[in-house]
């Protein structure tokens, strides 16, 4: 009988003193993961904004695929949520509280079984030289039962540190792969209607040629600018010359009408006249401009047609400022062809 209350005794020490070592334990937790993404904060603000993305990038998706997820009439910004109810994720909810635009994403997270919690959920999108810092981060308050439970279970930032770092792998994983899409198509003959255009010419070559090009359209911008000519359309690109080695470039804005440079500039006026060309579209990175161009030659090649005395040209459709991911950017490609 001694025994027995001996160790009751010791077994209500042992309580007491474990309750006392849970009750101890920080209210409060909070932890981060950053990944730096090679990729403009716009991009990853949008997937990450977006909580129709989220399965594409999260790391519990994968653990339980079957779970259900239930969207609100929002999806995006303030005031978006969506909730879950899976065997292996239990039933929760999130909810986007507040955002800055390309900078920063506050979200509660609620849980609800198999125990009820709720976390704080901040995002931070820092631009960095290399791309974009993205930092996952999570804090909250612990009542005595999830001090218990993370006593005996491990601590929440020991549970769900690795899930924010497979998390932000795949976000890398998907945006650069979204990035680097491109699409070549050959449309055949055209008639290019023709156009005076104000450039300045250079040569390059495969290094520096996205420099030079940078300098020359911020030159012709900037004269333009100053003698209040609007341009006609988008930037455009006539190669005076083109081997493995070396380019002779001009690059320009188009204009409405022929123009007389003042003397003292480094611009010149050039015209591309009404002609019918083969032309190309490349959707996709300028990177991609080199295969764009294998493939017009080999279609020109294939298909008997001659090249005129004109230069051949590109024309970029549309603006990267306007359009973060490289996999919009448009750029037509002409080669005038002998009638």
């Amino acid at each position: 009988m001694k025994a027995l209350k001996y160790i009751l005794l010791l077994l209500l020490i042992f309580i007491i003193g474990f309750s006392i070592y849970v009750a101890v334990q920080p209210n409060e937790y909070s932890f981060n993961r950053s990944r730096t993404i090679n990729a403009p904060a716009t991009l990853l603000f949008q997937k990450v904004n977006d909580f129709k993305e989220w399965p594409s990038f999260s790391p519990w998706m994968e653990q339980d695929p079957d779970a259900n997820l239930n969207y609100g009439d929002i999806t995006t910004g303030e005031g978006a949520n969506y909730s879950w109810n899976g065997e292996i994720l239990g039933e929760g909810k999130m909810t986007t509280n507040a955002v800055e635009i390309n900078k920063s994403i506050n979200q509660l997270i609620e849980f609800t079984t198999p125990f009820e919690a709720k976390s704080n959920i901040n995002w931070t999108f820092e631009p960095k030289e290399s791309g974009t810092k993205v930092t996952w981060a999570m804090e909250g308050k612990q009542d005595f039962v999830s001090k218990l439970f993370t006593t005996l279970m491990g601590s929440i930032e020991s549970e769900t540190g690795p899930n924010f770092e497979r998390g932000l792998f795949k976000l890398d994983s998907l945006i650069t792969e979204d990035m680097a899409r491109y699409e070549i198509k050959i449309n055949g003959l055209v008639e290019y209607g023709g156009t005076f255009y104000l450039y300045r010419t250079t040569n390059a070559n495969s290094t520096n040629i996205s420099a030079k090009m940078g300098e020359n359209f911020g030159a012709v911008m900037q004269f333009m600018g100053s003698k209040g000519i609007v341009p006609k359309g988008m930037p455009l690109t006539v190669y005076n010359s083109m081997n493995d080695e070396n380019v002779i470039m001009s690059n320009g804005l188009p204009i409405n009408e022929s123009y007389t440079i003042p003397e003292g500039f480094d611009i010149s006026l050039g015209y591309i006249p009404k002609t019918k060309a083969l032309k190309t579209t490349l959707m996709g990175n300028y990177t991609n401009l080199t295969k764009a161009w294998e493939a017009t030659m080999t279609h020109l090649a294939e298909n008997g047609l001659i090249k005129s005395e004109l230069y051949p040209f590109e024309v970029y459709t549309n603006d990267p400022g306007d359009f973060p991911n490289p996999a919009d950017w448009k750029t037509e490609i002409y080669i005038p062809i002998k009638e």
